[in-house]
């Protein structure tokens, strides 16, 4: 009951942090990017919280325990290559544009059909993520209540997490993501590393821990027998991919000036790929103390951390750990709800209103968070899993979006008309492969990618951009 009632504090914690933080918001760059005022080491917080959630404590950590660091390429891995690689190419030329949307990118260098295309895409695409976050949430909150005596079901605590969630974010806007995201951040890291320490000391030390692995067990290179296809989708989902996401995007441009956004970026994919080092020592712990968890199904898995915690530590400990990992979730679910009503609001629904006035608008943006945040929800309740519901979302941008962006920012010649036929011809493939071709070796996302390179190289070949646009130098 004690965890309960902790759990129950920092969750109105998080609520009290969010309505302070709506006293901040007087405008709708305020709502979608804190007004561009945050220092680095909310910016860099801010960012590493953008995909660190269910997967990263809860997935990776069984996956790592079974596979080795090959089995979890995607996360932490892919994550942290995605940060850096927006650090050196992206964060520079996109911030120095001021927009407040990815898709604001595509309207000024290209055209309004590009803008409108991206968006639909782009802000579509996180559904499926929130729900994955909203059916975390709820698990763990369910089984903090059973713990304590309390059956509410899963249904009830992803309605809980959900509304608490979707209230403070909608609120607060950028300002009450970035704050609470500070606060959780601090949690995840301490709590993450006093577990790790502790049930280490109880484990006999690390190096008993880490003995006797099979070989490969510490390889990042594809074991034998292994997919490739399986290996290099790994790296492109969530490396090359993610680029072209608007959460990530809207926390990096949300810092107050390019020099702090670059660092910012920096500074979280060093984090990111260090905490995450914790869950996966935690999954070999997991290992040695609960192994029949790993022998069941994917949600039984899942559930390896929490349910080592229950089982092996004190309830101070406790508080830590599902505090930690509900701050994990929080964090990413706020950012992913914000994320699609920020670009649905630009860029899907002021276009068509262009004397609309400032305050209409950030009416317009917190509707946008709550019409989101019920499409998850309706899907959350839908009975599915955490993987299933994040696979669903995570090939997307990477189909349709990357290609464009990174060739509008670095070749000239790029042409609108190019741009709108490589998004659609990307995504429809990658739509319709499972169909077409259901026993097909390589995953989709590979031939997906490839026409959408090859024709945004042969459409711009024939067709090129004829005029300067505010990227050209």
């Amino acid at each position: 009951m004690v965890l309960l009632i902790a759990t129950a504090a920092y969750l109105l914690l998080n609520l009290f942090i969010g309505f302070w933080a709506s006293k901040k918001v007087h405008n709708s760059e305020d709502f979608v990017l804190a007004g561009r005022n945050l220092n680095l080491s909310m910016a860099s917080t801010t960012i590493f919280a953008t995909w660190f959630g269910s997967e990263t404590i809860m997935s990776s950590s069984a996956e790592f325990a079974e596979g080795g660091l090959s089995a979890v390429i995607k996360d932490p891995f892919g994550a942290s290559l995605c940060l850096l690689l927006i650090g050196l190419f992206f964060t520079g030329p996109l911030y120095r544009l001021k927009i407040i949307t990815l898709s604001d990118y595509f309207r000024i260098r290209f055209n309004r059909q590009a803008e409108l295309v991206s968006a639909a895409l782009m802000s579509f695409s996180y559904i499926s993520w929130i729900a994955a976050q909203m059916v975390a949430l709820g698990t763990i909150l369910s089984v903090l209540s059973a713990a304590a005596g309390l059956e509410i079901g899963i249904t009830a605590g992803i309605l809980t997490g959900a509304l608490l969630v979707t209230f403070y974010t909608a609120i607060g806007g950028m300002w009450a993501v970035s704050l609470t995201d500070f606060l959780q951040s601090i949690v995840i890291i301490v709590g993450l590393l006093l577990l790790t320490i502790i049930l280490g000391i109880e484990m006999g030390g690390l190096g008993k821990v880490l003995a006797d692995k099979p070989e490969g067990f510490f390889s990042l290179l594809p074991q034998k027998g292994s997919s490739i296809a399986a290996y290099g989708e790994a790296w492109l989902l969530v490396g090359l991919g993610s680029i072209a996401s608007q959460d990530v995007f809207q926390r990096t441009m949300s810092a107050k000036n390019e020099k702090t956004a670059v660092r910012a970026v920096f500074l979280s994919s060093f984090l990111y790929l260090s905490v995450a080092m914790l869950p996966l020592l935690l999954g070999l712990f997991g290992k040695e103390m609960l192994p029949e968890l790993l022998s069941g199904s994917d949600e039984t898995k899942q559930m390896l951390l929490p349910s080592l915690v229950l089982a092996k530590s004190p309830v101070w400990l406790q508080i830590l750990f599902f505090g930690a990992l509900i701050s994990a979730i929080m964090s990413t679910t706020s950012g992913a709800i914000l994320a699609p009503a920020s670009v649905f609001t630009e860029n899907l629904i002021k276009p068509f209103f262009p004397k609309l006035k400032d305050s209409r608008l950030l009416l317009m943006l917190r509707f946008s968070v709550l019409f989101f945040s019920g499409l998850a929800l309706w899907q959350a309740l839908g009975g599915d899993s955490i993987y299933n519901l994040a696979a669903d979302s995570s090939a997307l941008t990477l189909v349709a979006l990357f290609v464009p962006l990174s060739f509008g920012i670095y070749w000239k010649r790029t042409s609108g008309i190019a741009v709108l036929a490589s998004m659609i011809s990307g995504f429809a493939l990658w739509l319709a492969y499972d169909y077409i071709w259901p026993a097909a070796e390589w995953p989709s996302i590979f031939p997906a990618t490839l026409l959408s390179l090859l024709v945004i190289l042969l459409i711009s070949f024939i067709f090129p951009y004829k005029h300067k646009t505010a990227t050209d130098k």
